[in-house]
């Protein structure tokens, strides 16, 4: 599968992660803690995305396990934060509450899996079926636009 992500997406997949942390007994793939990362690197400073992207990088191309506070602590660190303030922010971020009210929002707009993308127009969301435009930017590019025009000109029900 990470094979065919790759071929796809242009993912890069490292040989720490190919030869070593996915055949590893211990690795353990939990989200909340990567979630209460981003949440925390969101809170302080409004990084949430870099956090994600560091997260991302530690895992499939540094073999990481991502799920261990000194591996977060080292990437908030890499992005600039303090260890210790980042650390608490971290155990404090509302990660039950996030997880609530994203599945709240993949309910109201039909969503079934990860990852799920969410376009927000004229103050209406929607599900979009990226796995079909995995390997064709140029039609997901036309989705979007399309999607856009047809709701745009939509008016808001009250």
């Amino acid at each position: 599968a990470d094979g065919r992500v790759a071929e796809l997406s242009g993912q890069p997949y490292g040989t720490a992660y190919l030869d070593a942390l996915i055949l590893d007994p211990t690795l353990v793939l939990h989200s909340p803690p990567t979630i209460a990362a981003v949440l925390a690197a969101e809170s302080l400073a409004g990084r949430g995305i870099e956090m994600l992207r560091g997260i991302q990088h530690a895992h499939y191309e540094d073999g990481r396990h991502v799920v261990r506070p000194e591996a977060r602590d080292d990437i908030a660190e890499r992005l600039g934060f303090d260890r210790e303030t980042f650390a608490a922010a971290r155990a404090s971020a509302p990660v039950d509450a996030h997880i609530r009210a994203t599945r709240q929002l993949m309910a109201a707009v039909g969503a079934t899996g990860f990852p799920t993308f969410v376009l927000e127009v004229a103050e209406r969301r929607f599900g979009v079926p990226h796995q079909r435009f995995a390997s064709s930017p140029a039609a997901f590019a036309a989705w979007l636009r399309d999607t856009l025009d047809a709701h745009a000109a939509k008016p808001v029900k009250t």
